[in-house]
């Protein structure tokens, strides 16, 4: 048994010059109820909603707009789900709608709850459907088209696997549809070349569009010690192909040494809102014997956050090396720093047990 999601995005539902929008949904359902029927589960997160909306409405340019980006995603929302509804009921499956946003994973108990929901789901047998709440949340109709979003789903659910289906064959140097000499990409095992290609991406002027939010989602997922295939969903057999055992036409291998569920939630899901700047003898006690940092550590801080909310530990080269919890506001930090040395002991600021280090992760 396998557990994987599949991430369906905005320019395949468009439908192309061989399928219709309806033909797509049903070919990738068939493929997906075929894996079920293995005794596979599944979790789709799906795009298409705004597009969906538009078509209705008789809008034929995408809205800048970000209220009626919102307003069309409303309409298309349900008709999406029914589309999906209709297409996996034929082959005697229920679907279920989850909607989130990037902020229903920012606190932990909800990143907690939502990973639960998605199991119960699969435990019934039944197809999660997520997307991004596009009504209310303006994060997914500006960046990502659901990539990250579906690299989250899949660290919280613990997945074997993700797929990104994308509308290329497989990861090139550079845009394969603007440069004939780009390079193909079949592989990639190690933090140190998703870089590299990454900077190529970027100085190629390829790193723009989709395919950054992509890189993104693979350094979320592998750095759980989850597989990630980069696969042509313009064809949706490929997507049967990949279910199957096949690979995509790029596979991004997992971290050697993947991190566990509560600090997966904390370098991946959580958004940071202050920095903490700290010395060089507070990095290393951090990164060589796992210890908490200690305010006695700190050089600066940068941003206004309460307690018990997410923070960056930057080291003394301008570094993010780790992200936690503060147990105390910066107005107490600032206030402690003055007079650090009145003090009898060095209180401690983030708990080495919600403190994850991410710099051989994500940077």
């Amino acid at each position: 048994m396998e557990l994987r999601v599949v991430k369906i995005g905005t320019s395949l539902l468009r439908g192309n010059k061989k399928y219709t929008t309806l033909e797509m949904i049903n070919n990738y359902s068939t493929c997906i109820a075929s894996s079920k029927d293995r005794g596979d589960k599944v979790v789709v997160v799906t795009s298409g909603a705004v597009g969906l909306g538009c078509h209705q409405l008789g809008i034929i340019n995408r809205p800048e707009n970000v209220v009626h980006l919102q307003a069309a995603a409303a309409i298309g929302q349900g008709h999406l789900m029914s589309l999906y509804k209709e297409a996996m009921g034929r082959h005697g499956y229920n679907v279920a709608q989850v909607l989130l946003t990037r902020s229903d994973l920012n606190s932990r108990n909800s990143f907690r709850n939502a990973s639960m929901t998605l199991k119960q789901l699969l435990d019934w047998g039944t197809l999660p459907i997520v997307n991004e709440n596009d009504a209310l949340s303006t994060e997914e109709l500006k960046y990502g088209d659901n990539d990250t979003l579906s690299a989250l789903v899949a660290t919280a659910i613990n997945a074997d696997q993700l797929i990104l289906l994308t509308d290329i064959d497989k990861l090139y140097s550079s845009d394969p549809k603007k440069n004939i000499n780009a390079k193909p990409i079949s592989d990639i095992h190690h933090l140190s070349e998703l870089k590299k290609v990454e900077k190529e991406v970027k100085n190629s002027g390829w790193g723009t569009g989709g395919i950054t939010t992509k890189l993104a989602a693979a350094r979320i997922a592998t750095a759980s010690g989850i597989t990630v295939h980069l696969a042509d969903g313009r064809n949706p057999m490929m997507l049967d192909s990949v279910l199957k055992g096949s690979r995509g036409g790029t596979v991004f291998h997992p971290h050697p040494e993947p991190i566990e569920n509560r600090k997966n939630w904390l370098a991946h899901a959580i958004k940071p809102i202050g920095d903490l700047h700290i010395d060089k003898g507070a990095c290393e006690a951090i990164q060589d014997r796992g210890a908490s940092l200690l305010l006695v550590g700190i050089k600066t801080i940068t941003g206004a956050f309460a307690a018990n909310q997410p923070v960056r530990l930057i080291d003394s080269n301008g570094n993010e090396m780790a992200r936690g919890i503060s147990s105390i506001s910066s107005q107490e930090i600032s206030a402690s720093l003055k007079r650090i040395n009145s003090l009898e002991k060095s209180p401690i600021v983030v708990h080495r047990d919600v403190l994850v280090l991410t710099s051989d992760r994500l940077n």
